[in-house]
């Protein structure tokens, strides 16, 4: 039986920050995973690059049962701690749109810059351990795993949610969480790509890989400006994974192809300037060609030219275009899911410590907790913060 400290569950970004913060404070901390190599999902995110933190976080960027409980952690280590974290590693990175960090060279190095943390600190990371079983003794918890079993006073679950199975994703957090008698809330896949029924993925047949940048708005109201993009599934790019953690089985998405333009203003100046031209060869000049192709083949604008149209079909025009409407079949799953939404309620879990007020020397930290951030950086930023809150206490 090894006896230490602290044990986390999981060396992902928020466990092996977490793990760093309590090695600083003089515990004695052994963090478990099941995988091969540490922080396997930082590892792939960002293209491989990681998009490591945004500069714009903050707890609006958040979904949570509870919309305080984020504000906590968010304004104990910000955005700005963990640039500064990242600077004194030496870390290369660039600025993209919407406050967006990623790394130069490689996810490798933010990682690289957790275990070297993990390392200072004196924490031992045990890979291929799976765990198998957890109970409360008098002095903690026990934890026993494929290879060994441990007694520690703080038990810290960072096991992440459901999202990439092929990346050893586990509910084990979450059982974790309903064994000792906390609520775990419905969880479904979040940040993540639409399916189309049959009829619409025949229509947009041959638009794979044409991305339009729009307005996108769920029937919550919830609204993102950035890129959709077509796939040989559905529908994808920044805008739809957005909106689609407001997105429930059976609503429908709103598109504003034309955010920037009003097209009954537009039609209107091309009537006057070049009206002789058919509607689909102008349309061409403000959308993707094989887009307007395929709104033609399928009859959704006339078959005209642009001084033709009548005042009716110039209102209809703006309306479509402007208001674009979607039923998705559903989403890809947890697959290419991003993250999960759902998780550990975070009502059973102190703001300030992470720790479970059912179940002392507890605690839940990132994906496994009912915190989900936007696209861009915020899901990150989350495990910073909620890792640094919870290894000042564990």
């Amino acid at each position: 039986m090894n006896q230490v400290d602290v044990i986390v569950i999981g060396a992902g970004a928020a466990g092996l920050m977490c793990a760093a913060q309590a090695g600083y404070r003089g515990r004695n901390v052994t963090v478990l995973d099941m995988g091969k190599k540490p922080g396997r999902k930082i590892l792939i995110s960002g293209g491989g690059r990681c998009n490591f933190t945004n500069e714009n976080a903050s707890p609006d960027n958040y979904l949570c049962g509870n919309p305080h409980f984020v504000k906590s952690c968010l304004s104990r280590y910000t955005q700005h701690d963990f640039i500064e974290l990242v600077d004194r590693h030496g870390l290369a990175y660039h600025h993209k749109t919407l406050g967006q960090l990623f790394c130069d060279n490689s996810a490798q190095d933010i990682v690289d810059i957790l275990l070297t943390e993990c390392e200072w600190a004196g924490v031992n990371i045990a890979l291929r351990n799976e765990v198998l079983s957890v109970t409360k003794t008098d002095a903690g918890y026990e934890v026993i795993t494929e290879q060994d079993s441990y007694q520690c006073e703080s038990l810290v679950v960072a096991s992440g949610g459901l999202t990439m199975p092929k990346l050893g994703a586990s509910p084990i957090g979450y059982k974790i969480a309903e064994q000792f008698g906390l609520t775990v809330l419905p969880t479904m896949a979040a940040l993540v790509p639409f399916t189309l029924h049959q009829h619409d993925k025949d229509r947009f047949d041959g638009l794979s890989g044409i991305s339009i940048p729009c307005l996108v708005t769920s029937e919550d109201g919830t609204q993102f400006k950035e890129n959709i993009l077509f796939t040989h599934r559905g529908l994808s790019g920044p805008a739809i994974l957005q909106i689609s953690s407001f997105w429930r089985a059976g609503q429908t998405v709103y598109i504003n192809l034309l955010p920037e333009l009003d097209l009954k203003q537009q039609l209107e100046q091309w009537r006057q300037s070049q009206g002789q031209k058919s509607l689909k060869n102008t349309l061409a000049t403000i959308l993707p060609k094989r887009f307007v192709e395929m709104l033609h083949d399928t009859k959704a604008i006339p078959d005209c030219n642009v001084n033709q149209l009548s005042h009716a079909q110039i209102d209809a025009l703006h309306d479509y275009t402007h208001n674009w409407q979607i039923k998705p079949n559903g989403t890809e799953g947890y697959r290419t899911a991003e993250v999960t939404l759902g998780g550990v309620d975070t009502d059973e879990l102190s703001s300030k410590t992470f720790e479970a007020k059912k179940s002392p020397g507890l605690y839940f930290i990132g994906e496994v907790t009912d915190v989900t951030g936007w696209l861009g950086g915020y899901n990150f930023q989350y495990a910073w913060s909620c890792g640094f809150a919870a290894g000042q206490y564990c």
